[in-house]
C-alpha cells in the first residue's frame, strides 16, 4: 500500500513541475494578408469570380451586410458573380492589421469598390480571419460593413 502511496506522491510532485508549453504569441503578419489580399484585388480587376471564390477556404463563410451567411466556395462565387454583374469592377482591401500564427491570422482592414469608370461604388471596413493551408493564406470568414450613411 505504502508503495502505491509513493508512487502517487511522486507523479504527483513530477507533475506540479511541469508547465503546459506556452502558446506563440500571435506574430505581425500584415505584410503577407495583403499580398494575398492583392490576389483578391487581381481576381476581382479580371472579372474572375472562380479565382476569387478559390482564395477562400472549402469551409469558408461570407457575412455579407444584409444578408444571412453564404457557405462553401460555390455559394461565394455566386455572390461575388452578382457583384460583378451588378457594376463592381474593381475592389481594393488595405490591411490595417493583421496578426497571425502558423496556421491562422486575423485581419482588420478598409475596402473600396469602383465601377468600371473608377467611380467608387462602396467604402468600408472588413474582418477577415485567414486560415494557412499548402496553397498559401485563405479567407475562412470574411465580414464587412459599409462606412457610407445609411439611405
Amino acid at each position: 500500500m505504502w508503495i502505491r502511496t509513493a508512487a502517487v506522491v511522486l507523479v504527483g510532485v513530477a507533475l506540479c513541475g511541469c508547465r503546459p508549453p506556452q502558446a506563440e504569441p500571435p506574430a505581425d503578419v500584415t505584410a503577407e494578408i495583403q499580398t494575398a489580399n492583392d490576389q483578391f484585388s487581381a481576381a476581382f480587376a479580371a472579372q474572375d469570380a472562380a479565382a476569387l471564390a478559390n482564395l477562400y477556404t472549402a469551409q469558408a463563410q461570407l457575412l455579407p451586410p444584409n444578408s444571412d451567411f453564404i457557405n462553401g466556395r460555390e455559394a461565394i462565387e455566386t455572390f461575388w458573380q452578382g457583384a460583378m454583374d451588378a457594376g463592381v469592377a474593381e475592389a481594393t482591401l488595405t490591411t490595417e492589421e493583421a496578426m497571425g500564427t502558423d496556421s491562422m491570422a486575423v485581419e482588420v482592414g478598409r475596402y473600396e469598390m469602383s465601377s468600371a469608370d473608377g467611380s467608387t461604388i462602396d467604402e468600408g471596413k472588413y474582418i477577415v480571419w485567414w486560415q494557412r493551408t499548402p496553397a498559401g493564406w485563405r479567407l475562412h470568414r470574411d465580414i464587412w460593413n459599409s462606412s457610407r450613411p445609411a439611405s
